[in-house]
């Protein structure tokens, strides 16, 4: 942890060097992919020792696949080979270390590094191996029409804003703050003149990086008076169990989740916070004219406190990891894309029990909270205070639910899993299946999603 946070604020100070004095204005994209590369590789060594090998291994073999397998199958080939190593290191800490910990814990470079090369991988094949009606409008936008040079892959996985903590971008968006453009492409959509500037402006990180960064600062105090105080082992306690009514567990329930946040939140936002500061994240402007720099913020944390779906909470909670989960499961599934991309989650998160359990019971939630919205919600739009009382209702659904699902996350292993499951009456999964018994839904099949997409491009290339 301490290498962890080091390897960050040095990072961060490399980042406002990197854009101060290796902008693009004086340094070419060879210099700025050449240092980034450098340094990501120095920080990986420097935090994980010989296990970073590892990283340059998978990062290796995927070039290589890259470079000799077909178009057609070269997704396929980087998403098996990538899954399947980093597959095989999880498998390692349970069996090898007995589900301890590691003190140099590779895995979440390895993680970030897996997802950046299914991406690359899918969003090349989308842009040499299949045609451009085939595609969405955002397959279209991140399509990859050549394969990058080996400076350039590089850069991308090992880069030093990203390879201790992520969060996985996109190919193209990393080019192009590579190269300079950026910022300008965002610059561009909007009328620049109409609003009394004679030329775009040159939108500053600073803001937005001193923000992150006391955000950071809130959330490691959090973490240090507010987790270790409030364990999540506590909730399967004997004695607790045995004194503690059942409303009452959930209440303890939903603090203990909240004091498991912290760290979440300080990693994330500390992340964020690098990259921005070296000039990358602009997001464009938003509807009051000021500049966002959130394209790859992992946590909207607002959103995820006052979330009254699971969706919502969901689509706001690790970002970039479901952005990155719709764009190669969830959109190219051919059935079941919302079982499919719990699974892949789960998969991609480890092999310990208690993902599984998190995961296939977000399934069933999911799938029952749709049904409830899509048959229940329209009812209580027709006033204010009925659409009050609905989004308070939800709100404390919502949270309950999240806490019910995630518990077994923290505990990992199977016996307390189900410890936990017996002690609060195993009532969500009762509830989830009670509702898609009396409210099913139709599940929204691959075609009508395509149609749906297609109609989207089709509009997009009209305007």
């Amino acid at each position: 942890q301490i290498n962890f946070v080091a390897c960050q604020l040095f990072a961060l100070l490399a980042a406002f060097w990197f854009r101060i004095y290796l902008s693009p204005s004086h340094a070419s994209s060879a210099v700025r992919h050449a240092f980034a590369t450098l340094f990501g590789v120095y920080f990986a060594v420097f935090c994980f020792g010989w296990y970073s090998i590892h990283l340059f291994v998978l990062v290796m073999m995927n070039y290589g696949i890259m470079n000799m397998a077909s178009i057609p199958n070269i997704h396929r080939y980087s998403f098996l080979v990538a899954m399947g190593y980093l597959t095989l290191c999880h498998i390692s800490r349970i069996y090898i270390f007995h589900y301890g910990i590691l003190t140099t814990d590779f895995s979440g470079p390895l993680m970030i590094i897996t997802q950046k090369i299914t991406t690359l991988a899918c969003q090349l094949h989308d842009g040499i191996g299949r045609e451009a009606e085939e595609l969405t409008a955002e397959q279209n936008r991140l399509a990859v029409k050549s394969r990058p040079s080996l400076l350039e892959y590089l850069s991308y996985l090992l880069n030093f804003m990203s390879i201790i903590a992520g969060p996985c971008s996109n190919y193209k968006d990393y080019i192009a703050f590579i190269e300079g453009r950026h910022v300008h492409m965002k610059l561009l959509e909007v009328n620049w003149k109409q609003k009394g500037y004679d030329r775009l402006p040159d939108p500053s990180p600073t803001g937005a990086v001193m923000y992150k960064l006391c955000i950071t600062l809130v959330s490691l105090i959090l973490f240090l008076t507010l987790t270790k105080n409030f364990p999540m082992a506590y909730i399967i306690d004997n004695e607790f169990l045995d004194k503690t009514p059942f409303l009452s567990r959930l209440g303890y329930l939903y603090v203990v989740t909240q004091a498991a946040k912290p760290k979440y939140y300080f990693a994330w936002t500390l992340a964020d916070a690098v990259n921005n500061a070296a000039g990358y994240g602009f997001s464009g402007v938003d509807e009051r004219g000021t500049f966002r720099w959130d394209l790859l913020s992992n946590l909207n944390i607002w959103n995820i406190e006052t979330a009254t779906s699971f969706k919502m909470y969901i689509e706001n909670w690790n970002i970039q990891t479901a952005a990155w989960l719709k764009r190669v499961c969830y959109d190219r599934a051919p059935w079941y894309p919302t079982a499919l991309t719990f699974i892949l989650s789960a998969l991609w998160h480890g092999i310990y029990p208690g993902y599984y359990f998190t995961f296939l019971t977000g399934i069933l939630i999911t799938l029952a909270a749709r049904a409830i919205r899509n048959n229940c919600r329209h009812y209580f739009l027709s006033s204010v205070p009925l659409k009050i009382a609905y989004d308070i209702v939800t709100w404390a659904v919502t949270q309950l639910a999240v806490c019910y699902t995630v518990a077994p996350f923290v505990m990992l292993a199977v016996e307390p899993t189900i410890k936990f499951y017996k002690s609060v009456y195993f009532h969500m999964h009762i509830l989830s299946i009670l509702v898609l018994l009396l409210l099913p839904i139709r599940p929204q099949t691959h075609s009508v999603r395509r149609a749906q997409d297609q109609a989207m491009l089709n509009s997009i290339k009209s305007k």
